[in-house]
């Protein structure tokens, strides 16, 4: 079997024109739409890896500041992704049923009303800015970096959610590459922000902030572009295509990202308080919790990038009809994100301290982060599980049941082992909690996966 033997275009267009496909062709299929947006999901948060690096070599006060809001951040981040893949499904099973008309039509739909969404989350999330760091248990001394960081993420919203409309619209036509290629640009220009303005003009954790928005703007731009202009199946300058408002497409969109959302909204505010439960800990142990899980998002991102491929494999499938293969890429996906995540847990259990000193000098939280580290290996399998699973339902529109799994999960199993462990054994009380919850959540979607009646529609 030659793995990359043939383009991911071209075996794409068998799923849509009814053709078979070999075992060995849908590995081909699965590692050719998985390592570009692998390499995305890792470059991403390579980009808040560098944040909290350079920020933590200012000292735990910069780090505590980044750390308090940082669940916050994940909140809209969470948000606009939703609002994105409530259209970008639609778009995929259109793609996969050789409707390109209609995939386009939803194509506009999502730029109008994402755009709206995202101006109202922006206002929202800058009249919270300056009470938020008191809200989320922070003190008078991180407050006032806290706040301002807050403040500077939350104008580069419109522009976070076009990167991830124009993201998931590409990689659902099948196009993991661009989106890939541009998340590394926007690391290349965070790094270079980020020299410039917190050592250069010497803003600290302002400058981090302003880097991570410029990167945010001047990528989202060009990708937006890219899938409005450039793309041969979304490219909205067609003569004689004529926009007319359809209700149906909103309504979609609407099943599949609303529980998207409030599962983001819930699951963010399971964060949030896990990061009030961990406050009352110290400085020390806000700091080691938001760089160990900006560590430990390194080995988990390659199962996000497996599952943005099961989507698209799915989505795709599912629009031509062909619930065999439907059924056949939701197993190769989920059983190639565990073996995968299973070898990055023994990557993070061996190099936890270096992956925290790349982040900070201070050997207490250095120390304290490498020990909840290596208590998260174990889970690694298992949260693959749980996110391959999640992506593959996502990809055949059933997102409802899997929220409320994640969220009873969620609320729940972590929140309660977390308080009662954090009162005896703080930090390292709260990750044995995260890892128990882990397991548990992947055995139940796992569970709902193999139960899941994934039919052509």
């Amino acid at each position: 079997m030659k793995v990359f033997r043939g383009k991911s275009d071209e075996l794409l267009g068998f799923i849509r024109d009814g053709k078979p496909l070999t075992r060995g062709e849908k590995l081909n299929l699965i590692i050719q739409l998985s390592i570009p947006s692998i390499l995305a999901q890792i470059t991403s948060v390579v980009m808040f890896f560098i944040d909290q690096a350079m920020v933590g070599h200012l000292g735990e006060k910069a780090s505590a500041a980044c750390g308090i809001v940082e669940t916050t951040t994940w909140l809209f981040f969470s948000l606009t992704g939703a609002a994105s893949m409530g259209f970008s499904v639609q778009v995929a099973h259109f793609i996969g049923a050789n409707d390109f008309v209609k995939a386009r039509q939803v194509f506009r739909h999502a730029l109008i009303v994402t755009t709206i969404l995202s101006l109202v989350m922006m206002f929202v999330a800058v009249a919270v800015a300056r009470p938020l760091p008191y809200w989320l248990g922070g003190g008078a001394d991180i407050a006032r970096d806290a706040s301002l960081y807050f403040l500077i993420f939350s104008l580069a919203i419109p522009f976070f959610q076009l990167n991830s409309l124009a993201g998931a619209m590409l990689k659902c036509s099948g196009n993991m590459r661009i989106p890939s290629l541009m998340s590394i640009i926007m690391c290349i220009l965070d790094v270079g922000f980020n020299y410039l303005l917190i050592y250069q003009a010497h803003l600290g954790v302002m400058g981090a902030a302003i880097g991570s928005a410029l990167s945010a703007v001047i990528c989202g731009l060009a990708l937006g572009y890219i899938a409005v202009f450039r793309n041969k199946m979304l490219s909205l300058r067609r003569v004689g295509e004529r926009f007319f408002w359809v209700g149906d497409y909103l309504l979609n969109a609407a099943k599949i990202g609303l529980p998207m959302a409030v599962q983001s909204v819930l699951m963010s505010g399971a964060q949030i308080v896990g990061t009030m439960i961990v406050a009352p800990l110290g400085n020390i142990a806000i700091a080691a919790n938001t760089l160990g899980v900006t560590a430990e998002s390194l080995c988990y991102m390659p199962g996000y990038g497996i599952g943005e491929a099961a989507t698209t494999l799915i989505g795709q499938s599912m629009g031509a009809r062909r619930g065999d293969l439907c059924r056949s890429f939701a197993r190769m996906t989920l059983f190639s994100g565990m073996a995968v995540m299973a070898l990055m847990g023994v990557v993070m259990f061996v190099f936890a301290p270096e992956m925290m000193a790349l982040m900070t000098p201070v050997d207490a939280i250095i120390d304290l982060g490498a020990r909840c580290l290596r208590i998260e290996a174990f889970a690694e399998p298992m949260f693959a599980a749980s996110i391959v699973a999640v992506c593959v339902c996502i990809g055949a529109g059933d997102t409802l049941k899997p929220a409320i799994i994640s969220l009873g999960s969620m609320w729940f199993v972590r929140l309660t082992l977390a308080y009662a462990l954090s009162l005896r054994y703080g930090l390292v009380g709260v990750w044995i909690a995260m890892a128990v919850e882990l397991t548990f959540r992947g055995i139940l979607l796992t569970t709902r996966l193999f139960k899941l009646k994934i039919e052509s529609t």
